[in-house]
């Protein structure tokens, strides 16, 4: 019986199967403090829902953000959309006003030249008309373009036709205008319908 005794701990230490002592009492767990887990808080209830609801938040807010932004553009494109058939209305009445005047010049000489049979009298009207009419357009921005006995130039001009040259130095260049060109601003808006010397 005496060995028994000494084979047993001076203390209540338990020994595992190879004789160390045991880090737990028989039917106890020891708890090791473990890191928490992803999406976890420590020391608040309901952690793991905390930051899943913070990440929804964050969705929603950002999903608000695009609905505005997108809302936005489309009122942008909506504004400028009417602000340019706006300005191409104000920028017709405007020629159409400044034209007014020219109109009238127009009545009055068919008004007076009706009854009379003098050309000078009609020539002399149209001329007047004419002149206003082409320093109204001119103020506009409207320049005709001179191309008789220039170079033919395919970006300015467009050849109707070839004919003999009347002189060597119109070789190769326009003799004659069949349509006058215009310029609005730098901007050709109608090419000069030329006669070109072979």
């Amino acid at each position: 019986m005496a060995d028994d005794k000494n084979t047993q701990p001076a203390d209540d230490t338990q020994l595992d199967q190879n004789g160390a002592p045991a880090d737990h009492v028989a039917g106890e767990l020891t708890e090791e403090p473990t890191a928490p887990e992803i999406g976890e808080v420590e020391g608040s209830e309901g952690a793991p829902h905390a930051t899943g609801s913070k990440t929804d938040a964050e969705l929603a807010d950002l999903k608000d953000k695009y609905l505005r932004l997108a809302a936005e553009f489309e009122n942008y494109k909506r504004r400028t959309t009417k602000e340019r058939a706006d300005l191409f209305k104000s920028a017709n009445q405007e020629l159409m006003v400044a034209l007014l005047p020219v109109l009238d010049d127009f009545d009055r000489a068919r008004h007076h030249t009706k009854d009379t049979e003098d050309a000078n009298t009609v020539r002399e009207s149209i001329d007047i008309i004419y002149n206003k009419l082409q320093k109204t357009l001119n103020q506009k921005g409207l320049a005709p373009m001179e191309a008789k006995g220039g170079a033919f130039d395919p970006d300015l001009h467009e050849a109707i036709t070839q004919i003999p040259a009347p002189s060597e130095e119109l070789k190769g260049k326009i003799v004659d205008e069949v349509e006058k060109g215009y310029y609005l601003g730098d901007k050709v808006i109608r090419h000069a319908k030329v006669v070109l010397g072979a």
